[in-house]
């Protein structure tokens, strides 16, 4: 006579968790546990961990068939998280717990072959799925238990062993109250130092550029040779970003919670700083391949970045697939892999900032160093970045070699106050845009500049309306320079850009063509 266990748990699909029937039939029979409903190969092979487990916590040995299914089957399963779900089923299913099982209790879990409950990625997103599904009540490893707190509604269980596991069930079928589990009331967030611009020598342009960048949210190009402070000006771009909102803040940790990168199960608060080497391949940085628990594609380096900045430092040298496959994610703040079982779209909105030598050995460019290169090698490497990609970044400057003059200036300004600047120049963003839905300049479609409440009248556009006459600029970076300009202006407390601040945006876009 067979006997049946159910319990719950949760499944990612994207970055969403659906919920799961873990269903037990055990019958008399040979030994053997068989596991349906599109499972994965790591999913499978829950059944030779379930079954280790069960003896390793002093149950009998399995000497049954056991039958467990998946629901809904058509929905594939992917990683470890479901055994301790599976362990519990059949537990229940073979009358190891007399008083039955809580069976609104959602569980996730990887099994030591120990009985110890494994910590697994993804914890953030799955237990949003078991709350949003109406079931508020979570089981995980302890080691997960602060990030599952982070979910609102969640009432969480921590648990670091299969018998503990039972216990807990014991206590509250029983009406026991069972502590929930208690972790701090405001999470500190992720920490680390940030790059101060005080320490960039020089470069007074590229500094300003950067700051306008980090003001309207503008993609950001620069030429220059090895050591001017490329790399530099880049890695202090995120210290001058504000914080992450809250509804930011839960995106990005969601992220970082699939990708299995969360450092200590807090909230991301800090935008993201992401800067892949130059061999990355198209699915490192888009998406693809699978990963743990991950029915799917496995999301980039791009939805990574989401909130935050993507740096492509040497960037000629990336594989010009790889480069042209952000055009869609610069477009649109989101990403589709598509794959042969079906596609996933991921967000992706994230500041690019791209770092270019001017020639594969770096000697051109004003330094000393003598140039090897020939001059179609020169004129070729940067040519890798032309085209439409570069047509959708905003600011586009040369980055001059450092003078002894200027490496003997006064101190420089550092982070902490351009920040405050930039974050003045984004609430005034906010507030002119709060009717649109947008919050920063970058995100204004081309069209809405032009005309409408936005448009600047013909003198003031007169230098952007010849260089679109004349083929400098496409009507995308015509767009573009007037993103900016509305960016210069608010830095500089100006309520609408004048003829000045369009003729320095528009030298701010064609800056590094003009040194290349």
């Amino acid at each position: 006579m067979s006997r049946l266990g159910r319990t719950w748990s949760v499944t990612l699909t994207g970055l969403r968790g659906a919920l799961v029937a873990v269903e037990a039939d055990v019958a008399a029979s040979l030994p053997a546990i068989l596991i349906v409903g599109l499972p994965d190969a790591a999913c499978r092979q829950a059944a030779e961990r379930v079954r280790a487990a069960v003896t390793h916590s002093e149950y009998p040995r399995l000497e049954c068939r056991v039958v467990v299914n998946l629901s809904p089957a058509s929905l594939p399963k992917a990683g470890a998280g479901f055994d301790l779900a599976i362990a519990l089923a059949i537990l229940a299913a073979r009358g190891d717990l007399p008083e039955g099982i809580r069976d609104d209790i959602v569980h996730l879990g990887e099994l030591g072959l120990d009985g110890s409950v494994r910590p697994v990625p993804g914890v953030l997103p799955l237990v949003a799925g078991a709350v949003r599904a109406g079931h508020g009540t979570v089981m995980v490893p302890f080691a997960n238990a602060g990030e599952a707190a982070l979910v609102s509604g969640a009432r969480v269980y921590a648990v670091r062993s299969l018998t503990e596991a039972v216990v807990i069930h014991r206590a509250l079928v029983r009406g026991e109250d069972v502590p929930c589990w208690q972790g701090p009331a405001d999470p500190a967030g992720q920490a680390g130092p940030v790059r101060d611009l005080a320490d960039v020598a020089g470069q007074d342009e590229a500094r300003f550029a950067i700051e306008v960048a980090t003001a309207g949210g503008h993609h950001v190009f620069m030429a220059g040779p090895p050591g001017a402070g490329k790399t530099m000006l880049a890695e202090c771009l995120p210290g001058l970003l504000p914080p992450l909102t809250g509804a930011e803040s839960l995106e990005a940790t969601t992220v970082h919670s699939v990708l299995g990168v969360l450092p200590d199960g807090s909230l991301i608060r800090r935008p993201p700083f992401v800067a892949p080497h130059h061999s990355a391949s198209g699915p490192a940085l888009i998406g693809g391949g699978g990963g743990p628990g991950l029915a799917g594609p496995r999301p980039g380096l791009v939805t990574l970045a989401h909130h935050g900045v993507l740096f492509l430092d040497e960037a000629p040298e990336f594989k010009r697939g790889v480069l042209q496959a952000l055009r869609q994610p610069l477009e649109s703040g989101q990403i589709t892999v598509a794959r042969a079982r079906g596609s996933v779209t991921y967000p992706a909105r994230f500041q690019l900032v791209l770092a270019a030598n001017p020639c594969p050995c770096g000697g051109a460019g004003g330094t000393r160093r003598r140039c090897t290169c020939a001059s179609r090698e020169r004129r070729d490497y940067l040519a890798r970045l032309a085209g439409p990609l570069l047509d959708r970044v905003d600011v586009q400057l040369a980055v001059e070699p450092v003078s002894r003059v200027a490496l003997a200036g006064p101190p420089r300004e550092g982070t902490a106050l351009v920040a405050e600047r930039v974050a003045r120049a984004r609430a005034v963003q906010a507030e002119r845009l709060a009717a649109t839905g947008w919050t920063l300049n970058a995100q204004v479609p081309g069209p809405r500049l032009r005309t409408g409440p936005f448009a600047l009248p013909p003198g003031t556009t007169a230098e952007c309306d010849r260089a679109l006459d004349l083929g400098v600029l496409t009507l995308r970076g015509y767009d573009r320079v007037l993103r900016v300009a509305w960016s210069i202006a608010d830095l500089a407390g100006r309520t609408v850009p004048g003829r000045d601040e369009v003729g320095l945006a528009l030298t701010l876009r064609t800056r590094a063509g003009a040194a290349a």
